[in-house]
């Protein structure tokens, strides 16, 4: 899986644990496809400064993956729901993913 797919799916999981600053800043890197100079100029601050705040925050999305394994544990939660023969089962398991 490409990197950058791989931040997006943990932001998703673990988004919640920033601040909003930093929300700021991934979304409109990773989800407006903004560069880096472009977000500086929206917020007025450094290339350089908004480039350690992009790599502080894959740094803690992968300290968070490496410890709680949300990602992961859904990944096999699918798997598992899809070997189970019940769709009535299955449905009500789907829902609660």
């Amino acid at each position: 899986m490409e990197d950058r797919t791989y931040y997006i799916i943990l932001y998703d999981y673990y988004g919640d644990l920033f601040t909003l600053k930093q929300k700021q800043y991934f979304e409109e890197y990773y989800f407006n496809n903004l560069s880096l100079s472009e977000v500086s100029e929206n917020y007025r601050l450094s290339r350089n400064a908004i480039h350690k705040q992009i790599k502080n925050i894959e740094t803690k999305l992968l300290e968070y993956e490496s410890k709680l394994k949300l990602y992961e544990k859904g990944l096999k939660l699918k798997q598992i729901i899809e070997q189970i023969d019940s769709e009535e089962l299955k449905k009500q398991l789907k829902e609660l993913e």
